[in-house]
């Protein structure tokens, strides 16, 4: 990856999370999060095209994402206002995937 981690074998118990530049932006007055939760009905490209529709973020940023929720079970796909984590889930939302905004 661009940033220098890599992606780790999902038998592996402990993760680091990458830090992305975006997420340095996060204003700390906005602390709500998006949570993708994986599913059996929609194959991988179908939900990194969809998660890049949402956030706007690069492909390899989707494509993370994705993994995280497939192996673990869920991700934190966004970061924003409760408007913006609303407006990316209802996105998310329009081919069904399973998502909740949460105060992080």
């Amino acid at each position: 990856m661009a940033d220098g981690t890599e992606l780790l074998d999902p038998a592996q118990e402990e993760r680091l999370r990458p830090v992305w530049d975006e997420d340095l932006d996060a204003d700390l007055d906005d602390p709500y999060v998006v949570i993708l939760y994986n599913d059996d009905y929609h194959d991988m490209e179908e939900v990194m095209e969809q998660i890049q529709r949402a956030t706007g973020y690069d492909i390899e940023r989707c494509m993370h994402i994705m993994l995280e929720a497939h192996t673990l079970g869920r991700a934190i796909t966004y970061t924003g206002s409760e408007s913006e984590c609303e407006r990316v889930a209802r996105i998310l939302r329009q081919i069904r995937l399973q998502v909740e905004t949460d105060r992080f």
